[in-house]
């Protein structure tokens, strides 16, 4: 397949010639960070020719120049490329970290001014924000009073909307903890059997917004702690040292920092103390 032919190519629409995999990897490159090889030459197919048929488009150069030349479609774009791998309390031994450890660390430290700020950078479809706010919720039952807010963000606008919505089909909970279950989702009847929708005092804990994490943060902070899992494995060296560069800048002195199982900050950051489990905390 290197080389742009197959033996499957006339069971193929359309013909991925290298160099228009190679311009869009470029692109790929250029607005999200990703560096993907020439091993995802079939995923990249498989999703893009998706979108040249509901466009009516019969070439990936005819698409390239399309999404140089048009905003929404290169939108589209990144939304069909950006993989979302997700599942609620994924890694759970981060929220229990969180529950056991950060928290009362923050009912502490925080205590002045009752204010806690989480950031879920790369949140997907929300499952990872639910989580949180779930984590969140149960922690301050005996502690009233507390103003604590999610923010969640991803590149990808459909996911974000999807996530926004706090609509799940009924496997995404399947191994939850019952008690979970009964306390945070809503069952969906009718029409909407199969479904679940996270209850509302969840929703209100969190923000969605779209972001591009190499473009410019709009929020202020601080944070006093960020999830960013599995979101920068395919980033190259130099834009891995950026952004946990910006990461620190944004969470409070001894802020936590949460990242994939996949990931590490070795020879990446000299900001932050590695706690163990792909935890870390921001230097004084």
């Amino acid at each position: 397949m290197m080389n742009g032919k197959s033996s499957n190519r006339e069971e193929r629409e359309f013909e991925l010639t290298s160099r228009d995999f190679d311009r869009l990897k470029r692109i790929v490159g250029e607005q999200t960070g990703i560096v993907l090889t020439d091993g995802k030459r079939n995923m990249m197919y498989g999703r893009l020719a998706r979108r040249l048929r509901a466009l009516n488009i019969d070439s990936f150069s005819s698409y390239i120049q399309l999404i140089e030349s048009d905003e929404e479609e290169l939108v589209n774009f990144i939304n069909s490329i950006t993989t979302n791998l997700t599942a609620f309390f994924r890694e759970n031994h981060h929220f229990e970290y969180l529950r056991d450890t950060v928290l009362p660390q923050l009912l502490i430290n925080n205590q002045s001014r009752r204010k806690i700020r989480i950031w879920s950078a790369g949140c997907s479809t929300g499952e990872e924000p639910y989580s949180l706010a779930m984590t969140v919720k149960a922690f301050f039952e005996d502690h009233p009073g507390w103003d604590v807010k999610i923010l969640a963000t991803d590149i990808d606008t459909n996911v974000i909307a999807q996530a926004a919505s706090g609509v799940y089909t009924k496997e995404r909970i399947d191994g939850l903890d019952e008690n979970l279950i009964k306390c945070w989702f809503l069952k969906g009847k009718g029409e909407k059997n199969g479904m679940v929708k996270v209850r509302r005092e969840l929703q209100e804990l969190i923000n969605f917004k779209p972001l591009n994490l190499l473009k410019p943060w709009p929020m202020k902070g601080p944070f006093d702690l960020i999830f960013c899992r599995n979101v920068v494995i395919y980033f190259d060296k130099p834009t891995k040292i950026k952004l946990f560069d910006n990461y620190a800048d944004k969470l409070i002195s001894k802020g936590h920092l949460f990242i994939g199982h996949s990931e590490t900050l070795f020879k990446i950051s000299e900001r932050f103390d590695s706690l163990g489990g792909t935890i870390y905390q921001k230097k004084n």
